[in-house]
């Protein structure tokens, strides 16, 4: 690990068309991204789903397996093409199945990443985004779901396979509420990602759901701060309009809380930079 006391203007979580559910190109994100002066473009759409037999098992969710290397290879003609321009770097955001991370682990060892981010989307096999998943489930119950949840997280955390744990509290999307479930398991899985030594991103794209604001709490950064967790930052932009949506006011408030750097990844290795 290395530091760069240069501040830099980032954004490593973007998405785009091939996963089903964003717009637009690759190219249209970078040129997003040079547009409102970031120095760093980190692309990072939904890998494949690569425990199915299927090559899109989900259209609408995520890449086909066979578009995995052409991705790959995209990116990194634009990262050349781009060069001098703003640095492009090659991500991937991969949902986290503790069943199947070594089926993971072995289809993303081939490619040049420079991080990968690991985001627990699904809990008892049903979307955290669900809107009915809270309905009618007794405190106990709902206590049991966000214990999971951060159990998933922690494990994703233990894997070694993540550079950056996605929306940490993204359960919250469309159950503010989630947030006033209490449970040690936030405290808990803070330490175990400061120990793995694997940084979280501070996510702006909570604003485009129910709960408004950013993921995680300040709360939760408060307690990231303490346990000594380093942050990074992506937008999740699922369109180029939202490239590095709020990156100012989440320095700021980084700095407010206490921060004094945060993470940037290339090729795996992290390097924190001034705030």
């Amino acid at each position: 690990m290395g530091e760069v006391h240069t501040p830099v203007a980032f954004d490593f979580h973007t998405h785009h068309e091939r996963c089903g559910h964003a717009k637009e190109s690759i190219r249209d994100y970078i040129e997003a991204a040079i547009t409102q002066g970031l120095d760093i473009i980190g692309i990072a759409d939904h890998s494949p789903y690569f425990s199915y037999e299927e090559d899109q098992a989900f259209p609408r969710i995520a890449m086909g397996k066979s578009e995995l290397p052409i991705y790959v290879a995209e990116v990194l003609r634009l990262k050349e093409e781009y060069c001098g321009k703003i640095e492009v770097l090659l991500g991937i955001e991969s949902d986290f199945f503790p069943e199947h991370v070594e089926v993971y682990r072995r289809c993303f060892t081939p490619y040049p990443f420079d991080y990968i981010i690991g985001s627990v989307h699904n809990v008892d096999g049903v979307s955290i985004f669900n809107k009915k998943r809270w309905n009618g489930l007794t405190e106990k119950q709902k206590v049991n779901s966000k214990e999971m949840y951060y159990s998933l997280i922690e494990q994703s955390a233990r894997s070694g396979m993540f550079q950056i744990l996605g929306h940490i509290d993204a359960m919250k999307g469309f159950y503010p509420a989630f947030s006033d479930i209490q449970t040690e398991a936030v405290e808990k899985t803070l330490q175990i990602i400061a120990e793995c030594d694997v940084a979280i991103e501070v996510n702006t794209s909570g604003k485009t759901k129910a709960v408004g604001g950013w993921y995680p709490s300040d709360d939760i950064l408060e307690r990231a701060l303490y346990y000594g967790v380093d942050v990074t930052f992506g937008s999740d932009a699922h369109a180029p309009e939202r490239v590095g949506e709020d990156f100012e006011l989440v320095r700021q408030k980084l700095k407010e809380i206490g921060f004094t750097k945060w993470a940037i990844f290339r090729q795996k290795k992290k390097l924190l930079t001034s705030l």
